[in-house]
């Protein structure tokens, strides 16, 4: 029965993807709910019924004291029997039924699959961001407002069906039952609902602001705290736990503020309403009581209008509470659209063919891109790498070699130029079949919380196990990987190697990078700073392995470490985005400019190898 009831709706069901979300709250939800609509419908019809069913009971309630007034026992039985067996079954069975209809659709069909489907496409869209994107914002509070956006608009949905729809029948329902027994009833009740409603307009005005302010501030808590314990070697290495102490400390805070001050919202909330449901009590049941003392009105009139307001007072609060929790979670929802509604900046074009790579050529025709600053990255620079050439760039820090990487990535769009791989525009391609063809090691080695098996086939997950172990025994990974182990107690290729490989040494981290672009096989080869974690005698060892994994393919390889591209087809020096030099490691040293600066300040730039020899190459 649950089965059937929670797969009503498949929150994973295809849909067009929106490069450009709605940016207002109400567009951006139905978009959403759009697979769940028509349970909506059904779910807004089954609260409204059971709620017609309650106020129902209570008015029939009231017949039941007027019957039992009116005759003995005996004749009552004999006259009303049937009515009341057939209410009693009423209530036995076919109420139970519906409040059973409500419950499975609400509970197990819309409220499982809801949040789930906003979280898996909210999460969908955030992957196809830029890494620009990713880059302006803590990692943290991107994923915080993943996390909170789903159960908050879930929580905002099961109020609508679950308190307001169900109260605002109620309400009517209520109306009509007063109106029956005598219009002038329903006159205390209007002027509760004024007085009502006003204050519930005071308590939503005011808690949609100050709910958004506080959940803005629980996201920045988490963005701290997960950038503090991201970099806790930083942290730990220059002494500054008590400095991110306090850095916490101010948004914790400024939590603290955003929160009290939302609590008060609802302090004087509670308040008035039990002042205003005094006035319902008193207003409903004491004209009644007038009312019967006066003859106008039977007993039962007096007995079902005392249980409504009762009933009616202990729902207000749950009323209150459920408006104000509607729209608190809604703030959180216009929170988390900062993140999850923002449109995907970089895009492939409509129908976006796949890179259809055939010789490897690189051009790059007078490209400029200065991150929007102006300033910066690289100028008007146009470079042609021949299909199969190896090309090494050297520079400065700041002087443009890795915008050069990222944009070949597309990583970022040129501002200016154009990047063509195969006399194709990577613009015009799509970006998924640009970075198939695109193997690349990081000076920054970043590794999955996964196991080293994982990690490495990364890079073609398709490779079977001999692959990927020749892949690591190439990148002169084996020894160290056969001895490690995990607190799961996984050893070798089975054990995880921590938040971004944090259980690895830096050396450890690239050569498993390594193994992963060597598995991968791509016939385009970038390496930015590929060895600079590796100590001098495990970079000799895998020196010769790196040019044979360079072997036809089109290698553009970053370094300082001089020593690592001096056997490139072609050196180009870049300063402030432009080229200043070219030409062979000989050619360049001779040249007696940048390069032979940069290398004579390396003393040959590598241990065992002798400048002179180099030289004469």
């Amino acid at each position: 029965m649950f089965r059937h009831f929670e797969n009503i709706v498949d929150p994973y069901t295809s849909y067009e993807e929106n490069d450009t979300p709605p940016q207002r709250l109400w567009p951006f939800l139905w978009a959403y709910a759009q697979p769940f609509r028509k349970w909506f419908v059904v779910a807004a019809l089954l609260s409204i019924l059971v709620a017609a069913v309650e106020v129902g009971l209570i008015h029939y309630m009231g017949r039941v004291v007027d019957i039992l007034s009116n005759g003995a026992p005996e004749q009552v039985w004999q006259q009303h029997r049937w009515e009341l067996i057939g209410i009693a079954a009423f209530v036995l069975i076919l109420r139970p039924v519906l409040q059973a209809l409500d419950v499975l659709i609400l509970n197990n069909g819309l409220m499982p699959n809801f949040g789930t489907l906003i979280r898996w496409r909210a999460h969908r869209h955030v992957l196809r961001q830029s890494v620009g994107w990713f880059e302006n914002d803590f990692a943290g509070r991107i994923a915080n407002r993943i996390m909170q956006t789903p159960p908050s608009a879930n929580e905002a949905m099961f109020q609508v069906f679950d308190a307001i729809t169900f109260s605002l029948a109620y309400l009517a329902g209520a109306a009509v039952l007063l109106a029956e027994a005598d219009i002038r009833l329903v006159l205390p009740m209007l002027i509760w609902f004024v007085l009502y409603g006003a204050l519930l307009h005071w308590t939503i005005s005011r808690v949609g602001p100050a709910s958004k302010a506080a959940s803005d501030a629980r996201s920045e808590v988490t963005g701290r705290v997960v950038d503090s314990y991201s970099n806790i070697h930083s942290v730990k290495m220059f002494a500054h736990h008590d400095r991110e102490l306090d850095y916490a400390k101010e948004a914790i805070e400024e939590t603290r503020r955003t929160f009290r001050k939302e609590m008060r919202i609802y302090s004087v909330m509670d308040i008035a309403l039990t002042a205003l449901n005094g006035w319902l009590i008193v207003g409903v049941v004491g004209w009644a009581v007038a009312l019967w003392m006066q003859g106008m009105a039977s007993v039962g009139v007096v007995a079902a209008a005392t249980a409504l307001t009762l009933r009616l007072n202990a729902m207000t609060g749950w009323i209150m509470w459920a408006v104000s929790s509607f729209f608190r979670n809604l703030g959180v929802v216009a929170e988390g659209m900062e993140t999850i509604a923002q449109p995907i900046s970089l895009v492939d074009p409509p129908a976006a063919p796949p890179l259809r790579l055939t010789d490897g050529r690189i051009v790059f025709e007078n490209v400029s891109h200065h991150y929007g600053r102006g300033a910066g990255g690289i100028d008007r620079l146009s470079i042609t790498i021949q299909p199969g050439e190896k090309v090494g760039l050297i520079g400065r820090s700041g002087a443009g070699k890795s915008t050069l990487v990222k944009l070949l990535l597309r990583f970022y769009d040129v501002e200016a130029g154009r990047i063509l791989i195969d006399g194709q525009d990577i613009r015009s391609v799509s970006q998924e079949s640009l970075r198939r063809n695109i193997g690349m090691v990081q000076q920054d080695t970043a590794l999955l919380h996964r196991s080293i098996r994982e990690n490495i086939l990364y890079g073609r997950p398709e490779a079977n196990d001999a692959e990927m172990i020749a892949a690591a025994d190439r990148a002169a990974a084996t020894t160290f990987i056969r001895d490690l182990s995990d607190q799961e107690g996984n050893t070798g290729y089975a054990a995880r190697v921590g938040e971004r490989g944090v259980k690895l040494s830096g050396g450890q981290r690239q050569r498993i990078a390594l193994a992963r672009a060597i598995l991968k096989d791509a016939p385009i080869l970038v390496l930015d700073e590929a060895t600079s974690a590796l100590d001098s005698e495990i970079e000799a060892a895998i020196q010769d392995t790196l040019y044979g994994v360079m072997e036809g393919k089109t290698v553009i390889a970053i370094a300082h470490r001089l020593s690592t591209i001096a056997r490139m087809d072609r050196i180009l020096v870049l300063d402030e985005g432009h080229v200043v030099e070219e030409g062979s490691h000989a050619e360049l040293l001779a040249l007696g400019g940048l390069y032979a600066r940069f290398w004579e300040r390396q003393s040959g730039g590598f241990i065992g190898m002798d400048p002179g020899s180099q030289a004469a190459e």
